[in-house]
């Protein structure tokens, strides 16, 4: 085949980036059905909070490794994926761009996209081999080309394309209990890319918001950024939560603190628009803001004691089992 374009795939801007490439792919070539919010939680992603020292734009993507965090968020999903990506600047990056091109290409073949670093996620769509171009959906109004020699490449040191593939049932009450047990890891992991410290999550992702929003030095649009996104994550949590109850009526407790929390948020106190494209942090709303985090912080801690306390009434060997050979770090 000369060229792809998969017309039913719609890339939309409304939750964590690799969340509105994945559903945008998955719901396209019928490998999911249902809302984004349930595959936000589901895989994980919705329950990642991270925030640089310095609020920079980049908290939100800098969860830590992404072929292991996303693999785990298709794996949660039952969706069989592969993937690819480092840093540029290796001697080996052309030989894994040229094999990325290719599959990419028979995954566009099959009629599934592939997430792709822009930055931030965005979706391979189509592809023409005269002209050596990829199309690329970013959320915006227009459409990118990339081409294959320039596959990768972009002002970050970094890539990454992930393809999907077919699906395995998984038992309903499993995905939300894995859900749930990858919600407590999160919340208890204190940086994510360890040994860097500039980058906190979890709760302690709470303590470097609240800190350099009371130091007042931040970047402020990435502070807005992660502000958005925090809001968005917490709300897809919350009505995750409130389907979730039919299969754990515990967990009402939980969808409780979490639809306090999300009341807590008042954007159009917090970030007003100073013209329709830059939006700030009001100063003199930083007292409330402060402390509406202190308390969501404080909310979120008892609903991960609620999920701690579900997951533990239900064996998980996958987990708790030691392999004969000890304990090891995963390749």
């Amino acid at each position: 085949m000369s060229g792809v374009i998969l017309q039913d795939l719609n890339f939309k801007r409304e939750s964590k980036s690799f969340i509105d490439a994945l559903y945008a792919i998955l719901t396209a070539a019928g490998l999911y059905e249902g809302p984004k919010y349930m595959l936000s939680a589901l895989s994980g992603m919705a329950f990642i909070f991270t925030v640089h020292e310095r609020l920079l734009h980049l908290s939100v993507t800098a969860y830590g490794q992404w072929v292991t965090v996303h693999k785990r968020a298709a794996d949660s999903l039952g969706i069989y994926t592969v993937s690819d990506g480092g840093r540029t600047r290796h001697p080996t990056f052309p030989r894994y761009q040229q094999d990325a091109v290719q599959w990419i290409k028979e995954s566009l073949d099959k009629g599934i996209g592939v997430v792709y670093w822009i930055p931030e996620f965005g979706v391979i769509y189509g592809y023409d081999d005269e002209d050596r171009v990829f199309y690329v959906q970013d959320g915006s109004n227009e459409n990118r080309l990339v081409l294959y020699d320039n596959l990768g490449l972009n002002f970050t040191p970094f890539w990454h394309a992930q393809a999907f593939g077919d699906s395995v049932e998984i038992d309903p009450e499993q995905k939300v209990l894995e859900a749930l047990r990858m919600a407590i890891d999160d919340w208890n992991t204190p940086y994510p890319v360890p040994p860097d410290e500039s980058i906190a999550s979890g709760r302690t992702a709470y303590s470097y918001l609240i800190r350099a929003l009371m130091q007042g030095d931040y970047d402020e649009a990435g502070a807005v950024y992660i502000l958005e996104s925090y809001q968005q994550s917490r709300h897809e949590i919350m009505l995750f939560l409130k389907e979730a109850e039919r299969l754990f009526p515990e967990l009402k407790e939980a969808s409780a603190l979490y639809e306090q929390t999300v009341a807590l948020f008042k954007p159009s106190e917090w970030i007003p628009t100073r013209n329709a494209k830059h939006k700030f942090i009001n100063s003199h709303a930083m007292p409330s803001l402060i402390g509406a985090l202190e308390k969501a912080c404080r909310l979120e801690d008892e609903a991960v004691n609620v999920f701690r306390g579900i997951s533990g009434r239900y064996p998980d060997l996958k987990r708790s089992m030691v392999p004969r050979w000890g304990l090891h770090m995963a390749r």
